[in-house]
């Protein structure tokens, strides 16, 4: 996240933020910013977890198949019309 920021520019938005908000109102922002990543990392972490427990469960028994012999389909006879 800060690796195209030197001491210099991270210092100066320090600064500027510290002039914008003021000594007070700084440590009620870092708290609130605090929260917020604690509480993503949280969720994303539930996530993974979930996500690994589901490739960890069994797989879902398959659907029995149908065979040939399931089928009500009856053979023709010698005696039927053949459709050729």
């Amino acid at each position: 996240m800060f690796g195209m920021l030197g001491w210099p520019e991270i210092v100066a938005i320090l600064v500027i933020v510290l002039i914008l908000f003021g000594a007070k109102k700084v440590p009620e922002l870092m708290k609130g910013l605090g929260q917020g990543i604690r509480e993503f990392k949280k969720a994303s972490r539930e996530v993974q977890e979930e996500i690994q427990r589901e490739i960890e469960s069994e797989p879902p028994p398959e659907p029995p198949r149908k065979t040939a012999g399931n089928n009500n389909i009856k053979p023709p006879t010698e005696g039927e019309n053949k459709a050729s």
